[in-house]
């Protein structure tokens, strides 16, 4: 049987995207950002635990739940794998394919409550039966009049937040894409109550246009890797009166990155009806109101994930002996960056490790530095590279009479002569642009 052209495409597009995830997974363990959870035990499926240059990287990213949080779960007949309805592929029949047996008999979709149930103390009742939580937002809403009362703060304002978040996925994978344990970004911004929809459409225009100006901070292009969703009626959160999804074009699909929601006063209506409290605002003219909500909400993993994505390059570059190799070089902007500055002394003779010891000593109080005498000065340039280090600092001979040092760039690999007393200076230049 001869294959289609497009169908040949196709398949060539999915070993790309698939040799490409296979590269970052590798270079992640390789390189100490990510590591599968448990390995030495033989690996538990799905899980992963952020490593050294992992947990920097992160470093610098800085209610109704109950009955709403489920999703639709299918069961193949055939082999029994369960999937969410959204991750199946059809048929030319519109039939669900099983990405197991490709059985394509399934159960009717039934809701698969994505909370994680537990129990506080030491007996296992329903009475003790609490729920680890699957967004931070509730944290904020629950918090929302203490802040306002303490801070005298006026609407509009918000309130941001990082934290851990779980839900029982279904179908985990992807590498570090989704989770059962993961991190979250939230803001909740309380705006005052809308007297129509162009009030509340202008804090959420505003806050798509932070967004966006983030998505460019971390690297990414937006125009080419980023698809706004707008999310129709039926597929929104049950919160949600209007939800614009961010998606990244990942190499296993376009995905979700970002979400951005209003939420109207759902929340605080919620909470006020069945804890009792006074949830009120009040205006200027003195009038009571519930504040509105518009919600950026953003996770953490993903973003270190698109970011990777984007930052990979593999391309030729001039090795030491004149010639031409493959290097291979994470792209980040040089505040993502898990190390800013590696100083590398040319030789382990004493005179030099001594004063690359009195530079990296001084460096380290301003930036986040890493000190590397191993191997040849080409092969530390290139694990430097990899791992995405803006600049690098090269101690040679020379260093010990004229006291200055060779600063590389990682983009255009261009070295320049630095004198010592200036390079905290000059990196500090740098890196601001």
């Amino acid at each position: 049987m001869t294959l289609k052209p497009h169908i040949i495409l196709h398949f060539k597009l999915i070993t790309m995207a698939n040799d490409l995830m296979e590269k970052i997974v590798s270079l992640c363990k390789r390189r100490g950002f990510v590591f599968p959870g448990s390995e030495i035990y033989g690996g538990l499926a799905n899980s992963w635990d952020f490593g050294p240059l992992g947990v920097e990287m992160k470093n610098n990213k800085a209610s109704g739940h109950l009955n709403e949080f489920t999703d639709p779960l299918v069961e193949c007949k055939r082999c029994h794998a369960r999937f969410r309805t959204d991750q199946l592929e059809t048929d030319s029949k519109g039939k669900y394919i099983c990405l197991e047996c490709e059985g394509k008999e399934f159960t009717l979709p039934r809701n698969f409550n994505l909370m994680f149930k537990t129990f506080m103390g030491p007996a296992e009742e329903a009475a003790n039966a609490v729920y680890l939580r699957p967004e931070t937002a509730q944290g904020i809403f629950a918090d929302f009049k203490n802040i306002l009362d303490s801070s005298r703060k006026k609407i509009p304002f918000g309130i941001g937040q990082i934290g851990k978040a779980f839900r029982n996925e279904i179908t985990p994978g992807n590498f570090i894409f989704r989770m059962r344990e993961f991190e979250q970004m939230e803001i909740e911004y309380f705006i005052p109550e809308p007297k129509n929809d162009n009030e509340w459409l202008e804090y959420f225009q505003m806050w798509r246009h932070e967004i966006i100006g983030w998505i460019k901070d971390c690297g990414i292009d937006f125009d080419k890797e980023i698809f706004e969703l707008d999310v129709p009626d039926g597929e929104r959160a049950h919160y949600s009166k209007k939800t614009i999804d961010f998606q990244y074009k990942f190499p296993f699909g376009e995905k979700e990155l970002y979400g951005l929601a209003y939420r109207g006063n759902y929340d605080l209506s919620r909470h006020q009806k069945h804890s009792g409290q006074d949830l009120f605002a009040v205006d200027e003219d003195g009038n009571k109101f519930i504040p509105h909500v518009i919600e950026p909400s953003l996770g953490v993993e993903r973003t270190v994930l698109a970011a990777l994505c984007s930052a990979y390059r593999e391309e030729m570059a001039p090795d030491a002996e004149g010639g031409e190799d493959k290097r291979i070089v994470l792209k980040f902007p040089a505040w993502l960056a898990p190390i800013k500055v590696a100083i590398l002394p040319l030789s382990k003779k004493e005179e030099l490790s001594n004063l690359s010891r009195r530079v990296y000593d001084d460096l380290k109080k301003h930036f986040v530095c890493e000190y590397d005498e191993t191997q040849s000065i080409g092969k530390r340039y290139r694990r430097q590279d990899e791992i995405g280090t803006p600049f690098c600092v090269t101690v040679d001979f020379e260093s010990l009479n004229d006291m200055a040092a060779t600063v590389r760039e990682r983009d255009s690999m261009k070295q320049e002569r630095i004198k010592m007393e200036d390079i905290r200076d000059y990196l500090e230049e740098k890196l601001e642009n």
